[in-house]
């Protein structure tokens, strides 16, 4: 799915996409081609750390990795966008976007006349008679976006697309789906957790929270415990309410990405779940011939985003 007002077309090279993602400390590149008909290929995974005092660590990178000939994207930071869901307005397709805009004005606290925003529609097929469609609407302050494609433009990176994470996570969790099924994907890590639900390889919902790795394995045995607790209580609610609103999606696994590892977490999981839960593992759905360490599940969820963001199916255009 491609970020429309997230898209700054430039001249084509490379097959695939670079993903490029600045965190504390380090940036990550994660190259990925996707061709027709065959399972998607990670070409390159690299972290590089900042050095200290490095005003722009992205121009190293760019001279480092001949960035100049390839389609290169971001994800967008936690807390720096929206995504709203709404019921898709009774308009022409050629006005929904503005309609929708119209509709987030007392929901975001940004000028919505000058936000960037795209509309991401939720399948309907199997919708209960009499239930409207429903979209996703992605929005973002267009200082939030200049800010985050700065960096890029003063290292010289010419980004052809900025992404959210909840996309990037749709694009891995879109591999893992079975035929006709619905996933839920649950994504923890230092920072905290996404839930996100997909079918038909589109993201259908989303749900955040506070547990973060950092509180699975840090703390007392009394708070890691109960951390533990409310993970395991925004599974279930997830999946209730999933089964209330989304009924005719039938779900058929819950993956887990935990990183670092959280012991037991997924056997806690599955115990206190109706529905199976698995370890993500990539080695089933994408090839690494030139990376051994994908093999390792934890090398995978750690890199999770990056692999992601780089799964893009939209073609970069001249």
């Amino acid at each position: 799915m491609g970020m429309r007002m997230f898209s700054f077309f430039s001249a084509r090279r490379l097959p695939g996409w670079i993903a490029i993602l600045p965190q504390e400390g380090a940036v990550t590149l994660a190259h990925v081609v996707r061709e027709v008909n065959s399972r998607p290929e990670v070409r390159r995974l690299e972290s590089f750390a900042v050095e200290k005092g490095e005003a722009n660590p992205l121009q190293r990178l760019r001279v480092a990795r001949g960035l100049k000939s390839c389609a290169c994207t971001t994800l967008m930071a936690d807390g720096d966008y929206n995504v709203t869901p709404l019921d898709a307005p009774p308009v022409p397709p050629d006005e929904r976007r503005e309609a929708l805009r119209w509709a987030l004005k007392e929901m975001v606290s940004y000028p919505v006349d000058s936000a960037c925003v795209d509309v991401l529609d939720i399948p309907n097929a199997g919708l209960p008679p009499g239930r409207q469609a429903g979209v996703l609407v992605v929005s973002a302050a267009e200082a939030a976006v200049r800010a985050r494609v700065a960096a890029f433009e003063a290292a010289k990176i010419t980004l052809s697309a900025v992404d959210i994470p909840e996309l990037a996570q749709r694009n891995v969790a879109a591999l893992l789906e079975d035929d006709n099924r619905g996933l839920v994907f649950l994504r923890v890590d230092e920072r905290g957790m996404m839930l996100t639900l997909t079918f038909h390889g589109e993201l259908i919902a989303v749900r955040r929270g506070e547990m973060s790795t950092l509180q699975l394995n840090g703390g007392s045995d009394e708070m890691r415990a109960r951390v533990r607790e409310r993970l395991v209580l925004e599974l279930q609610r997830s999946l209730d309410n999933f089964d209330r609103q989304y009924g005719h999606i039938p779900v058929s696994k819950v993956v887990l990405a935990c990183y670092p590892q959280a012991d037991k977490l997924l056997a806690e999981l599955a115990a206190n779940s109706y529905v199976p839960v698995h370890e993500m593992d990539l080695s089933s759905v994408i090839d690494f011939p030139a990376l051994p360490e994908l093999n390792d599940t934890q090398f995978q969820a750690r890199n999770l985003l990056a692999i992601g963001a780089a799964l893009r199916l939209e073609e970069a255009v001249a």
